[in-house]
């Protein structure tokens, strides 16, 4: 039981190198004058980068479920911003899951760049210095989440293994209000606005989506 014990948890840090996807032919995430997004307003494209100006969060109308979502971002020094999966009520951030798009340096395991806000974190910090363009390819499959950031593979999550409200399989309490496993399975795609005490700014570009059969 130590051994297993023990294997299981160096499986859990390792992290695997792994290649973006060539997104030729792929839909855009957004058009270009966000006709297909909710509460758009708070967000316009600066050529081809996509910015928030205000804390609103930027909502795909379509629903997805199962999908490869490939995108690039950068942040400025105290940015905060996510990209929300699935959701089950836009109106409650907290009925999707978020991966963390911000400076990593804020000292918690759950939420420095590349985690599952409040549920995982991811297996190394990949993040490029503030100011890089990052690149982040999410795969949603049923209940399986993996997240690629720069070339390493730092989220390999089975949602089937959060069957309790406000708790993570390590033990840990989260603030969520139903078990990741019961999480809505297809649902609008978010981006967070301007976020946190700093508002501090972060860009986004080259927003791409393949739906998996």
């Amino acid at each position: 039981m130590k051994l297993l014990t023990a294997f299981l948890a160096l499986a859990s840090s390792v992290t695997f190198a792994a290649d973006h996807p060539d997104t030729s032919g792929w839909k855009d995430l957004f058009a270009a004058d966000l006709s297909n997004a909710v509460d758009a307003a708070g967000w316009q494209f600066d050529g081809k980068e996509l910015v928030a100006k205000n804390h609103d969060t930027l909502w795909t109308k379509d629903s997805y479920g199962d999908f490869i979502l490939d995108l690039e971002f950068k942040v400025a020094k105290e940015s905060n911003s996510g990209v929300f999966l699935r959701s089950g009520d836009i109106k409650n951030v907290l009925a999707a899951l978020e991966i963390q798009v911000h400076e990593s340096a804020d000292g918690s395991k759950y939420g420095m760049l590349g985690a599952i806000y409040d549920a995982m974190p991811p297996t190394k910090n990949a993040a490029k210095p503030v100011g890089e363009w990052n690149h982040y390819t999410i795969t949603c499959k049923g209940p399986q989440v993996t997240v690629v950031l720069n070339g390493e593979t730092i989220i390999d999550a089975n949602l089937d293994n959060w069957p309790e409200t406000g708790k993570n399989p390590d033990g840990t309490p989260n603030k969520f209000k139903k078990a990741l496993k019961d999480f809505a399975r297809s649902g609008p795609i978010g981006l967070q606005g301007l976020h946190g005490k700093a508002q501090a700014p972060v860009w986004y570009r080259n927003l791409k989506i393949k739906t998996l059969e």
